[in-house]
């Protein structure tokens, strides 16, 4: 059951209460937005606290058809997958902007003894004003209900795009969303606004996306020609690195369960997995041994997520042919009479590969999709260096103890984030960044994080010094200006000179 939207827009006018984004353009809801953000000006908590109530009861209320309209979206998805990442999964981030937004978005006061000498400093927390969001199809709620949340918490109006190719979801939230927001507040775009692209062009205040690192780099470039602020989550290679006093079992049972998750179509998904050399045959037996044990049957089965569209399914199968044509050996679960892979039902099956060498596309491309790779080492050393020659990846896996091994692959290593002996776990902490480095991403949300990335820092400064700076800064100049100036130059010279000595000696130089 859903909301009267006559009870759902707080603050917003009558005449936006109940209007489907549909009749609007893009440009014009933009407009919409940022006159309504102008005419009301900074929301107070309650109200934001009360939009992001709002933005979880919008899933909550409609979480069963939200989840058929995946299963639809996909061919094959399970209904279990879909309520908890992309209806439940959204709630522990919207609950802890809930409780931090009073304290986060209050003035910050800095540098106290110097107010009390007369020079008052603060920082305050305003948000942008209308804020875009693009989300991708693997999770098109999750990762576009979240942002949009900390976009409320810090003050925002939002402007949602769902993935075009899950068009049966995006539908579900379009028809749904003037139930509990006026247009003002939270509109979606659908594929009737036009193209992705399009979006990526509007002057909004901040545009956030989530996708491919090409496409992230098209929407940047899109977005500097306004000179806006992008925030981008993209994709990578996920290494998993398996340590040698590691408890094997596990560590083949957990990383085989997080390359099925979604069908392997998650960002967050391990993509190669690097075991120590002696280990290699009993990991590689784990690992398929728990894919049979998880799939007795695939074709017919609901709980095996279909992959996505017919262009990703060629390519992953690409991918496979090409690594075994070069020299590397697969290995698949393949239930009893089953023919697969099955181009109707886009069901590839789980895929292990050993042997992947350079020159294998594989070896490049993120697979997104149920192949995972293994690699022998005999020293942390080939790991580190292996994966330093790859673009810095979302996420790193670690299996074994938080020891001096993992410390170093740490030290040596660049990633979005790290997670010992589970899948994605960063992302169930409201007081952890989800963000990535380099290749993987631009900027992060969740938690204060989120607050922050939607919000703008705003310095206030306010003097009762018996001295001006417009005075001292400006001529004429006086000899007593020049003495002045000199002398803070010598004392800024001997402090860090001093400073100079005590580094060179904890460095023995």
């Amino acid at each position: 059951m859903t909301k009267p939207a006559e009870h759902t827009s707080t603050g917003a006018t009558n005449a936006t209460r109940g209007v489907s984004s549909e009749a609007h353009t893009l440009t014009e809801l933009v407009e919409i937005q940022r006159a309504a953000f102008l005419r009301d000006g900074i929301p107070d908590a309650d109200t934001r606290i009360d939009r992001i109530t709002r933005l979880a009861a919008l899933l909550l209320d409609n979480a069963d058809e939200i989840a058929a309209a995946l299963a639809e979206d996909f061919g094959s998805r399970p209904r279990e997958l879909s309520l908890a990442a992309d209806v439940a999964g959204c709630m522990i981030d919207l609950a802890h902007q809930r409780r931090g937004v009073k304290d986060w978005m209050a003035e910050s006061k800095v540098a106290k003894i110097q107010g009390l000498l007369g020079y008052k400093q603060s920082i305050r927390h305003d948000p942008l004003g209308v804020v875009g969001i693009m989300g991708p199809w693997n999770f098109p709620l999750q990762l576009t209900i979240v942002p949009a949340g900390s976009a409320f918490a810090a003050g925002n109006r939002v402007l949602l795009r769902p993935s075009s190719v899950t068009a049966k979801t995006t539908d579900v939230i379009a028809k749904h969303a003037p139930n509990y927001f006026s247009i003002e507040e939270l509109a979606v775009a659908t594929s009737k606004h036009g193209s992705g692209s399009d979006f990526a062009k509007l002057k909004v205040d901040h545009m956030f996306f989530t996708g491919s690192p090409g496409v992230g780099a098209s929407v940047a470039q899109e977005a500097a020609k306004n000179l806006i602020p992008v925030t981008l989550e993209l994709g990578g290679k996920n290494p998993a690195v398996v340590d040698v006093d590691a408890d094997i079992d596990k560590a083949a049972t957990m990383l085989a369960d997080a390359r099925m998750v979604n069908g392997g179509q998650v960002c967050l998904c391990p993509d190669y997995v690097f075991v120590p050399e002696s280990k290699l045959g009993e990991f590689t037996d784990k690992v398929v041994a728990r894919w049979t044990e998880n799939f007795p049957t695939i074709i017919d089965n609901d709980q095996f997520t279909s992959t996505i569209n017919q262009k990703n399914y060629d390519r992953i199968l690409g991918l496979i042919d090409d690594a075994e044509q070069l020299g590397a050996t697969k290995r698949q679960v393949i239930p009893g009479g089953e023919p697969l892979p099955d181009a109707e039902r886009r069901k590839i099956p789980p895929t292990l590969l050993t042997g992947v060498k350079a020159g294998m596309k594989i070896e490049e491309d993120e697979v997104f999709g149920p192949v995972l790779t293994v690699y022998p080492y005999r020293d942390l050393s080939e790991v580190i260096s292996q994966i330093g020659s790859h673009p810095h990846p979302l996420t790193m896996y670690w299996c074994g103890d938080q020891n001096e091994r993992f410390q170093k692959l740490a030290d040596n290593t660049r990633s979005g984030s790290i997670n010992g002996n589970d899948f994605a776990i960063h992302l169930f902490s409201g007081e952890l960044p989800f963000a990535g480095v380099g290749n993987s991403g631009m900027g992060g949300y969740h938690g204060h994080t989120g607050f922050e990335t939607f919000s703008h820092a705003r310095a206030v400064a306010f003097s009762t010094l018996p001295v001006s700076v417009a005075e001292m800064m400006s001529p004429p100049f006086l000899p007593k200006d020049t003495k002045l100036t000199n002398n803070q130059l010598k004392l800024w010279k001997f402090f860090n000179n001093r400073a100079m000595k005590k580094v060179r000696k904890r460095l023995g130089a």
